[in-house]
């Protein structure tokens, strides 16, 4: 297995395809107001740092992340991997080139939002340091299908 991890282009019709795939499978698990979902137009928008795995060339998970420099923190977003081909640690490594990229932009801390519905996702964030918090930026607190947690970088 041929694997790597780059910066990847959201006009991209197969990236496009595994951003429909995560958005398919979210809105399977959880009704639209728990769904927070930043669609493409809206992590452009951000300048959100945003990669793809790429097995033997065919990208096959994303990740990305939105640095808020003047809060002094990064927010993980849209992480996924086709399920055919998870198991072999694409997610990690999408994980810690965007921990990376958070740590180059001079980030204290990483924080996320997850669903209660995704114990594989939650237990992969566990193993990779982050640690269950309260609520932070714009998403609703009274949320009980949403779990939040970071990560400290320094």
């Amino acid at each position: 297995m041929n694997l790597f991890i780059r910066q990847a282009e959201l006009s991209d019709p197969l990236i496009l395809n595994l951003i429909h795939e995560l958005d398919n499978y979210q809105s399977e698990l959880y009704p639209e107001e728990s769904n927070h979902l930043d669609s493409p137009e809206e992590l452009v928008e951000s300048d959100a740092y945003f990669v793809a795995g790429f097995v033997d060339g065919r990208p096959v998970g994303i990740g990305a992340i939105k640095v808020f420099e003047a809060k002094g923190y990064a927010e993980i977003k849209r992480v996924y991997v086709n399920p055919a081909k998870r198991g072999l640690g694409i997610s990690k490594q999408i994980m810690q080139v965007l921990e990376d990229h958070a740590r180059d932009r001079g980030c204290c801390s990483l924080m996320l939002e997850t669903g209660i519905h995704q114990p594989e996702a939650i237990g992969l964030y566990e193993r990779l340091g982050y640690q269950f918090r309260k609520c932070f930026g714009d998403y609703p607190a009274d949320d009980p299908l949403s779990v939040f947690m970071e990560k400290n970088l320094v």
